[in-house]
This record gives structure tokens, sequence and C-alpha cells, in this order.
């Protein structure tokens, strides 16, 4: 049988944000609950709705796109924060096509792309955000960014 205490605590972290079930375990047991009095609440939390480890990695990949990441960094994410990786592909493929908000970006950044410096800076960046190389040069290639400067 649960305590109230648990429960208590595990709701007062949730009304913060959502988390996923293995974050929510995790930090229970940080917070000095042993890790099967966590499993059981996490479970209990599970049954009520409350966690929905689906809907969480589904939420989290539209956030992570509309900040302007790309798929693989949308999945370092939800690995980090211990959605099963069964879940990780409905989530991106719920996602709108991820081409449009990379010419987005191009589309943006295209004033500062002078020189091969900036170009390379800038590709760089969409890299840490998560997008492969192909990517970025079909990007490049469709918004004809960086005519002159990147060869081959």
């Amino acid at each position: 049988m649960l305590s109230q205490e648990i429960r208590d605590r595990a709701l007062r972290i949730l009304e913060i944000r959502d988390h996923s079930a293995k974050e929510l375990t995790d930090k229970l047991v940080r917070k000095g609950e042993t890790p099967e009095d966590a499993e059981a609440c996490v479970a209990w939390l599970c049954e009520l709705g409350f966690i929905d480890d689906e809907r969480y990695a589904a939420a989290l990949a539209r956030r992570y796109t509309a900040k302007g990441y790309g798929a693989g960094r949308i999945r370092q994410e939800l690995a980090k924060r211990g959605v099963d990786r069964a879940l990780w592909e409905d989530a991106l493929g719920a996602l709108p096509e991820e081409k449009n908000e990379l010419d987005r970006l191009v589309q943006a950044n295209l004033g500062g792309l002078d020189d091969r410096k900036e170009l390379k800076r800038f590709t760089d960046r969409l890299l840490r955000r998560g997008f492969t190389w192909s990517e970025i040069r079909e990007a490049l290639a469709r918004n004809r960014a960086g005519e002159g400067i990147w060869d081959g």
C-alpha cells in the first residue's frame, strides 16, 4: 500500500511539469523513496492517466521541433528522459515534415551566409540541432544558399 506522502510528492512533481515514467521514478528515488515504492507510485499514476509516455513523447517532440531542432536531437532528448525507444518513431512521425522547419531556418539566415566561414558556422549549428548533413545540404540547395561559397 502506497503512503499518502509518496502520492502527494509525486503529484506535486507532476504539477510543475510532465515527466516520463522513468523520470518520475528516478526523481522519487532521489527524494528518498525506495525504488519499489517509486515504481508502485508511478504505476498507480499511469493507471490514472497522469503519466502517459506516449503522450509525453509526442509533446516533447512537438516542443523541440517548434524550437528548431531536428529528429536526431529529439531522439537524444527522448532517450535522456527515459522514454521507451518504441515510442520515438510514433512521436516523430506525427510531426510536420522536418524539411519545412529546416528551410525556414536556412531562409532566416540567408543574409549572414556571405562567406565559407559563416556557412560552415551555420551548418555546424544545424548539425548540433540534430539535422543530418544530407538534410542540411538539400535545404541549402533548395534555397540556393551558399552558392559559389561551398564547393562540393
